[in-house]
């Protein structure tokens, strides 16, 4: 295994170990709190968060489509255990990619085909910033490591001109005058940090 594609897996392991402490620390009264995901509580957060991680093992290591999943990590994945079934989610999302091989794959998205390296690093930077909008929600602290920050800046840097235009992330904004790799990071995606 290279270097890179262990960076790689070690940072997104680490992504998905913030996010665990943080659905693991959210109260009984906290899932229907808001977020700074204008549209999504707390628990339509960790919703998505679970469902993308669930996607995972069917593209990676069962070579699925979005026409073979189809609907069926849509709606409601979460149940009535939310933490019990992120575990679970983030535990298998993490074996497939780190599976021997399964990196050097390709997989189909809804865009098409990609390196499933590159689907690896996009999964990671959205659970580090996703991390964030959780913290904020329910009063974590909010201060990333700087190793996820750095990871995350380096792959969302290149196209996030053209992530507002999706859909699924708000407008840039300005960054703050004091000016951290985290700010910029929040604010090019359209966060307030």
């Amino acid at each position: 295994m290279n270097n890179d594609v262990t960076v790689l897996l070690a940072r997104h392991a680490e992504a998905l170990a913030l996010v665990t402490d943080r659905v693991h620390a959210v109260r009984a009264d906290q899932w229907d709190d808001p977020t700074p995901c204008t549209e999504w509580s707390v628990r339509d957060l960790v919703n998505h968060l679970t469902a993308e991680q669930l996607w995972v093992p069917a593209l990676v290591t069962d070579g699925s489509g979005p026409d073979d999943v189809g609907d069926t990590f849509d709606g409601d994945v979460l149940g009535e255990r939310p933490r019990v079934t992120w575990d679970a989610a983030a535990r298998a999302a993490r074996k497939a990619f780190a599976a021997e091989g399964a990196l050097e794959r390709t997989v189909v998205l809804s865009y098409g085909e990609t390196p499933a390296v590159a689907y690896c690093a996009q999964m990671t930077a959205d659970a580090v910033v996703h991390a964030w909008d959780l913290s904020r929600a329910i009063g974590a602290p909010e201060h990333l490591p700087h190793d996820l920050v750095a990871f995350a800046l380096d792959e969302v840097t290149p196209y996030a001109d053209g992530l507002a235009g999706s859909g699924l992330f708000a407008p840039p904004v300005e960054p703050p005058p004091a000016d951290t790799p985290q700010s910029r990071l929040l604010a090019m995606l359209g966060r307030r940090g």
